[in-house]
């Protein structure tokens, strides 16, 4: 698995779950694109030079008139049933090119592990086919005692497994012809069709490479089985470093994006210690073995005492000692008399026929490691799981924070492990390589970037701040526009929290910052009797308790959770309280109540209520360019999606649009569900029956309009994240027409212009100062050299990297009809990253994005979607999206509707 985007902040990444669905369920499919990718326009110049190294490695092609010959590959049982595992593809496709070399003409090729084999030149004949015997070992049936033929009389010359062959099929069909001369093409501008293919084929090269070495393969990652790599994450599971690879088509050249992954795999060793530690206990009786079973299914394991290798089916249904199974013996040893069947236990088959001590299975259950209806039972301690195997499990919140802690690397530490693997794996040395003429150089690739200059920022009291290394502070100054919290109280689920000490604390930080702070109406312990009952009982019973103290409804509620993170009383919480009762409030679990936590709390609180923490000082004289104007609107938008195996948990999506033009530091957000793992906003535009719209954007543009004075935006300035090159076109086509038609149902007359930019943070290029050891300065932007050959795109690190490897944003322009010059775009979005109003430091992406990820991933916590269709208050409700059905979200309350809930 990877976590969401990987790991923020220089941390190493991790590797993304496979890409989501992109093909909208209800708005129009587009066949023929009506727009296309703008190229482009120039280079910015703004900011003081600096010398810079990206992870990407220079790659030559002398022989770029070199054509990939792609044929399609089919593998059978001689029963005709296909052959789907990877791993027994590449075995026997090797077997093929090792037997039937002369067939090839001594062309070595490169296989996927699937249905595409690629050649240069072209084979023989346009049709091969072929029988390939491979040997393989396997076990004989249960217990292994029918490995001996059910006899008791252990020879020596006996194997404990049977090598046997197995006859396949291989069909070779062309398929087409790739030419490499598609990617010198791509790199001088033009967009030929087959350069995507071209580049895969490369990729796959390497990734044949790696399987050679018998490494993991994870995508475009690979992972190698030393025990150096790993790092214990808790729980069972290790966090595994290996690398990335993929060539990249860029304004440079071609090069190698080479970087540091991580994914995560179960800890090799004896099956005992992984259970114990999989469910954190000290001693086998404490296992639970029902959900061992569930943990322990489909995973491999080797036998100690034979060497095998097997894949578990699942456990006994009775202990070692206790589980019986059939045995022939024969009489007098000799092998001519006849025998009998005997019922004979696990236990004493291992312990007496076999002879081997077993000192701790005698109690537990043993691992079937056969078929459905042939069991092969193996006692636990002679068990060890084999390594590299994927965990692929949402990680809890400890071993999160344990990966992340563990997997940064500083930057220099960073650039020894991919410069030592590019000359220890001489990816050169490589026949297919090789054939077309192309080498790759061993050091970083070296160019120019700038760092512009911070924006200033204005705080209370008309006082200016100038931020620091991408950071500022509110010691001794006042809230841009402060709050006035009147009515409020604290509730306690937390039996550790001195409620009253915590009060008085943020009222006297609270007063600091400019906030007109009243003392808590009421201080509401929860009553102990409830604290074992479930989340919403709990929940239920404090707003019964909240209501009858107060004389009416608060402004504001702090409620102190007994958990920092994954609180099971979280999601109730903020659901009854945002979509029933329309009350703010702000959840904390405080560790150490000093004046920068208050502070961090407080600008939460403050911007919650409707007040402005800072401004952009720009802002506040209006004199941004292009925007002070004309009307401009500016949206963030993000989709979330369930965790790894949550295939039936709808999607989240969350739109949220600036307010109050000219100011661009206020925001709304409007939130929707759809199907699981639909990327695409399907809901901008939704027109219904009666001929009303009820999508997102008529509620924007409404907004806009209502703190706008009036005002209809004529330009809007998207942001979106959270999507590959792959789905830019569905991004620039079918979610903008959606915009477009929400506009002209308001009866609106010419369409504004869009300026659409979709921002990334899932990729794999870094950047590091080329004479010093420390990550790159905020405002570190780079629009040359590793940029794509064609289009408008740049790389900008905005904030500052405290710890590892600073991770640069990746801004992809797709359209610009406002007409920005570089210059004045990238200003603009290094500005976007300081009106972040939850923190005092620059974010890592521009804020409209931050919110709309905050926004969707709220309501994606606080709505328990299996309980929405019950729902009596008909707040939540079932709709039918195609054949997909997708339990529509409570909406928020009206009295928060407005506000920055997400913050």
């Amino acid at each position: 698995m990877e976590i969401s985007e990987g790991i923020d902040s220089g941390c190493t990444p991790v590797e993304a779950p496979a890409p989501v669905i992109m093909l909208p369920a209800v708005p129009e499919r587009v066949d023929q694109p009506k727009r296309s990718i703008m190229m482009r326009p120039g280079y910015g110049t703004s900011g003081r030079e600096i010398t810079l190294l990206a992870n990407h490695l220079k790659v030559s092609i002398k022989r770029p008139d070199e054509i990939f010959y792609l044929y399609s590959v089919s593998i059978t049982y001689d029963d005709k049933r296909a052959v789907n595992n990877k791993g027994i593809g590449r075995k026997i496709i090797d077997k093929l090119h090792e037997t039937y070399s002369s067939e090839f003409s001594g062309k070595k090729f490169a296989y996927d592990g699937e249905k595409s084999l690629y050649t240069v030149g072209p084979l023989p004949r346009n049709r091969l086919e072929f029988t390939v015997v491979v040997e393989e070992s396997s076990p004989r049936n249960t217990s292994e005692s029918p490995a001996d033929n059910g006899s008791t009389n252990h020879s020596s010359k006996r194997s404990k497994h049977s090598l046997h062959s197995k006859a396949f099929l291989v069909e070779i069909d062309y398929a087409a012809k790739i030419p490499l001369r598609s990617v010198s093409l791509a790199l001088q501008g033009a967009d030929p069709e087959n350069v995507q293919d071209a580049l895969r084929v490369l990729d796959i090269i390497l990734r044949q490479q790696a399987a050679n070495r018998g490494c993991l393969l994870v995508r475009q990652s690979f992972f190698h089985d030393d025990s150096r790599n790993f790092t214990d994450i808790g729980g069972g599971v290790m966090g595994c470093k290996g690398l990335h690879s993929s060539f990249r088509p860029t304004d440079g050249g071609l090069t190698l994006n080479m970087d540091v992954s991580t994914t995560m795999i179960l800890s090799p060793g004896p099956v005992i210690d992984f259970l114990l530690a999989n469910q954190n206990v000290k001693e086998p009786r404490y296992i639970d073995w029902a959900r061992a079973k569930r943990m322990l299914k489909n995973l491999r394991v080797k036998a100690k005492h034979s060497n095998g290798e097997f894949k578990i089916f699942g456990l006994s249904d009775r202990p070692c000692n206790q589980q019986l199974f059939s045995m022939k013996v024969k009489n007098g040893g000799s092998l001519d008399n006849g025998g009998e069947t005997i019922e004979i236990t696990v236990y004493e088959y291992f312990t007496k026929h076999r002879n081997i001590e077993l000192s701790s299975s005698a109690y537990m259950p043993c691992l079937d490691v056969g078929k459905p209806k042939r069991p092969n039972y193996l006692p636990l301690e002679l068990c060890y799981l084999v390594s590299l195997q994927r965990y692929t499990k949402v990680l809890s919140s400890v071993q999160r924070a344990s990966l992340v802690e563990k997997s940064r690397q500083k930057p220099r530490e960073r650039i020894k492990v991919i410069t030592d693997a590019v000359r220890e794996y001489r990816y050169d040395d490589d026949p297919l390589l090789a054939a077309c003429g192309i080498s790759i150089e061993k050091q970083l690739t070296q160019m120019n970037g700038r760092v512009l200059e911070a924006p200033k920022l204005k705080v209370g009291n008309g006082e200016e701040v100038s931020p620091c290394n991408g950071r500022w502070n509110f010691k001794n100054k006042h809230l841009f526009t402060p709050a006035r919290i009147e009515r409020w109280a604290v509730v306690n689920f937390s039996a550790r929290c001195d409620t009253s000490h915590l009060s008085r604390e943020l009222i006297s930080c609270g007063r600091s910052k400019g906030i007109h702070f009243e003392r808590p109406h009421t201080l509401i312990e929860e009553d102990p009797q409830y604290r074992r009952a479930g989340a919403v009982v709990r929940v239920e019973q404090m707003f019964e308790e909240i209501i009858a103290r107060l004389p009416g409804p608060p402004d504001f509620l702090l409620c102190v959770l007994p958990e920092r993170k994954n609180s099971e009383i979280y999601g109730p919480w903020k659901k009854k309280s945002l979509t029933e009762l329309g009350i703010v409030t702000q959840c904390i679990s405080p560790l150490k109540i000093n004046d920068q936590y208050l502070t961090n709390v407080l600008l939460k609180i403050n911007a919650k209520l409707g007040g402005t923490n800072s401004l952009l000082a720009m802002e506040h004289t209006s004199h941004l360019p292009l925007i002070k104007d004309t009307p401009t609107m500016i949206l963030g938008m993000d989709v979330s999606h369930g965790s790894p195996g949550q295939s039936d948990f709808p999607s989240i999506a969350a739109v949220v649009g600036s307010l109050y033009w000219p100011l661009i530091s206020k925001y709304r957000a409007v939130v929707r569900s759809q199907p699981p793992k639909l990327e695409i906003v399907e809901s901008l535009y939704k027109p219904l029956p009666n001929g009303d719209d009820e999508g997102i954007m008529r509620e924007l543009l409404l907004d806009f309009y209502r703190t706008s004075n009036g005002h209809k935006p004529a330009q809007i300035i998207v942001f979106r994240d959270g999507v590959s090159e792959s789905q830019f076109s569905q991004v620039l086509n079918l979610e903008l027409d959606q915009m477009i038609k929400a506009y002209k149902h308001l009866g609106e007359g010419d369409d504004p212009k869009f300026t659409l930019i979709v921002a990334q943070k899932n990729h794999h290029t870094k950047l590091f100062q080329g004479s010093a050891a420390e990550n790159v300065p905020p405002g570190t932007v780079v629009d040359t050299n590793i940029v794509h050959p064609r289009n408008n795109d740049f790389f900008m690190c905005a904030h500052a990297g405290m710890m590892g490897t600073t991770r640069p944003a990746h801004y992809h322009v797709l359209l610009d009809e406002i007409g920005f010059s570089p210059d004045a775009l990238q200003n603009l979005i290094h500005s976007l990253s300081y009106v972040y109003q939850r923190s005092t430091s620059a974010t890592s992406i521009v804020a409209p994005v931050r919110y709309a990820h905050l926004a969707a991933a709220q309501v994606g916590q606080f709505v328990k979607f299996e309980d929405l269709s019950e729902n009596s208050s008909g707040q939540g409700s079932v709709k039918s999206i195609g054949s997909t059905p997708v339990t529509e979200l409570p909406r928020l309350h009206k009295n928060v509707s407005d506000s920055m809930f997400f913050c």
